[in-house]
């Protein structure tokens, strides 16, 4: 059972790089694009890293609940604009990650306690049996959800050229 909480996150990275190579790339992205997705990013990071350095306790799992609400409501405000620049393929991806955003967000939440010992309930200590492993884990997510944000930043803000029509 200690690895199906890591399954969100494995559909994350595939169907977040799926949209990146077969549309992003394929059709550019207008500068609201190469704004906002680099801060969806962002918002995911701020839970990993919540949950990384701040220890669990009730009041704590609070403000994490608040912060991936935020997140899950935050990364939806492109879809009024998408339904206009996409194909339907592109918008089924969207989808199919704003169904997964919220369980990686309560994957990433039940992984929290059990980083730190005793906190956890017996059930979710039992189920979620390795912190070690764990913790390394989120440890690598947030590595590479910061990774992923410095692409989408550096690339698509500082690299990406858009494509000039030649007439002639």
């Amino acid at each position: 059972m200690l690895y199906l909480v890591t399954l969100p996150f494995l559909v994350q990275s595939i169907v977040i790089t799926l949209d990146e190579t077969l549309f992003h790339i394929k059709r550019g992205l207008p500068k609201w694009e190469r704004i906002g997705h680099p801060l969806d990013t962002l918002t995911i990071l701020i839970c990993l890293g919540y949950v990384l350095c701040v220890p669990y306790s009730p009041f704590h799992l609070k403000i994490y609940c608040a912060l991936s609400i935020f997140s899950c409501v935050f990364v939806t405000k492109d879809e009024f604009i998408h339904k206009e620049c996409c194909p339907a393929t592109e918008q089924w991806l969207h989808a199919f990650l704003f169904i997964n955003h919220p369980i990686l967000l309560t994957a990433t939440g039940l992984i929290w306690p059990t980083l730190h010992g005793n906190q956890a309930p017996s059930w979710l200590s039992s189920w979620l049996d390795n912190p070690e492993f764990l913790k390394f884990f989120l440890i690598f997510q947030a590595a590479f959800a910061t990774l992923f944000f410095l692409y989408q930043t550096i690339y698509w803000n500082f690299i990406w050229k858009e494509k000039k029509l030649n007439l002639l």
